[in-house]
């Protein structure tokens, strides 16, 4: 049995079983409702974690399927631009005491971590359009 075959007859089992728990929470009284709720969170939380499974067995099946020596490379220039990113950022340019006097718990490494992944935003931003960019220039020349 082929494994498209046997996620599909998962899917379809869980399904059923989200349908029968939505079915009793509409037909039972608001006690009822709550309770299974609950359980519909249950199943919920089930089906996420079976997803992350897969996903996570896909990925690997396909990196060690395909070449992973630029998969690596991929990721090592991805991990570049994550360290450039937090060796730049400052975390000391914003003042803290406005949101520590309310109780919020922001320190200079807190600041740090989200300029390093603003920073890391704008570069993967600027890549992302400039790699698209490039692509459809390439493609109108070699018309």
């Amino acid at each position: 049995m082929k494994l498209h075959k046997v996620l599909k007859i998962i899917a379809f089992a869980l399904a059923i079983i989200g349908a029968i728990f939505a079915l009793m929470i509409i037909a039972g009284d608001e006690k009822d409702a709550l309770s299974m709720s609950g359980n519909m969170l249950y199943v919920a939380y089930v089906v996420l974690g079976l997803i992350l499974v897969m996903v996570f067995l896909f990925v690997i099946k396909g990196l060690f399927a395909g070449n992973i020596k630029k998969t690596l490379m991929t990721v090592g220039a991805f991990l570049a631009i994550v360290f450039i990113s937090y060796s730049i950022s400052s975390g000391t340019d914003l003042d803290l005491t406005p949101f520590t006097d309310k109780g919020l718990d922001v320190t200079e490494a807190t600041s740090k971590q989200v300029g390093a992944g603003l920073y890391t935003f704008y570069v993967l931003a600027f890549l992302a359009i400039a790699s698209m960019a490039f692509s459809g220039v390439k493609k109108i020349f070699n018309k």
